[in-house]
């Protein structure tokens, strides 16, 4: 071999080869090509499914639109953005319309099963017998995990509460929470769902003087009999679940009111005509006055437990009924007649059975109201 050859061979032996160099770009371009591809797929996917819902909706009844629809989130996410909803409800009675500035929805590529709403308000509900129902907040979000067919979890958290009607403020609330999972394997057969509700700074002074002061208010419990998850008539649902032996078991519930505590454990159903049944244990430490008034203070008198009492003994009537704001010696010694004695939050408290029966309740043997039916 020449020493030509050898030069040019040795020369070659230490030229550099460029495709490691370009193989890594060309892999990542290869990738984000077919990302992209896979992304382009899931949007186009997802419109379907919004299709296919609301046509599925339509059929029922419930008609539900946008004024301007956009798909985006690339390259990760995919985002529905709904401006102007609108929803008719014709399946209720009476049919209502819904107006929603704005929904945005997010779900990540990778997980599909989790769902993230955001709601931009307000939310204006109306029918054709009235005045709209008008709903504010400065933040409400909403999450969803798992499927029609196979349900896992939903939480909604609100902040700035309220509830206007005709220029008249309903209802209000500072916080709220509300989350809802299906217990592991209990779903389709048993169906078992936890619930937990938090409620800060809430308020309803519309519906009387009880519900009307500032309240806090924290509960868990367990949902049974709820079989069917398609979206229905409040009424119709109810029927469905008080036929399929529905019932709430309340673990805890603790109100917070002023100076005033109360806390109640038990379990409530329907009847067949859509009445409350049931029975809890409740414990309140604060006035009598508090308690009665949300059983039928505001029924005639022969309904409620402080009515028959003033006409009975007249002369007491105003030392039942107290000073605002101020502890009634005699309020509780008569609500301790039918309750046991205990302490709640370090105050003296009296702990009372309260029952309902077929919608009328009762503190121990004593009357004090009823309940309307729920459908």
């Amino acid at each position: 071999m020449s020493r030509l050859e050898m030069t040019d061979q040795g020369e070659l032996a230490r030229r550099p080869r460029r495709w490691p160099i370009f193989a890594p770009l060309v892999l990542v371009i290869v990738l984000a090509v077919a990302w992209s591809l896979f992304w382009v797929f899931a949007a186009r996917t997802a419109r379907q499914e919004v299709e296919d819902w609301r046509a599925q909706q339509a059929k029922a009844g419930r008609v539900f639109t946008c004024a301007d629809e956009a798909f985006g989130g690339y390259p990760f996410r995919i985002e529905v953005r709904c401006s102007g909803a609108g929803a008719e409800l014709k399946d209720t009675q009476p049919p209502l319309t819904l107006q929603l500035k704005e929904i945005l929805v997010v779900a990540q590529v990778w997980d599909p099963k989790l769902i993230i709403v955001e709601f931009g308000g307000p939310l204006t509900a109306s029918d054709a017998q009235g005045a709209p129902y008008t709903v504010g907040w400065t933040l409400a979000q909403a999450s969803l995990r798992g499927t029609p067919e196979a349900p896992e979890r939903a939480s909604i958290a609100i902040d700035g509460l309220t509830l206007d009607r005709d220029g008249k403020r309903l209802m209000q609330a500072q916080h709220a929470e509300f989350h809802a999972r299906m217990q592991f394997g209990s779903w389709p057969h048993n169906p078992a769902v936890d619930l937990a509700v938090k409620l800060v700074t809430a308020s309803a002074p519309a519906f009387g003087p009880l519900v009307g002061q500032p309240t806090d208010l924290d509960a868990t419990g367990v949902l049974y009999g709820l079989r069917d998850l398609r979206p229905k008539p409040l009424p119709v649902w109810l029927r469905d679940w008080q036929a399929a032996g529905g019932r709430i078991d309340i673990q805890t519930a603790r109100l917070a009111q002023g100076d005033a505590r109360a806390t109640a454990a038990g379990a409530l159903g329907l009847s067949p005509r859509g009445a409350l049944d049931g029975a809890l244990q409740v414990t309140v430490a604060g006035l009598i006055e508090r308690l009665l008034p949300a059983l039928g203070r505001e029924q005639p008198a022969a309904k409620s437990a402080l009515g028959m009492i003033e006409r009975a003994v007249p002369s007491v009537s105003g030392t039942i009924k107290g000073a605002p704001g101020q502890p009634n010696p005699l309020q509780n010694s008569l609500l301790a007649l039918i309750g046991q004695p205990t302490e709640l939050e370090g105050k003296p408290a009296v702990t009372v059975p309260l029952k309902f029966t077929d919608g009328a309740a009762s503190l121990g043997p004593i009357g004090v109201g009823s309940v309307p039916p729920l459908y």
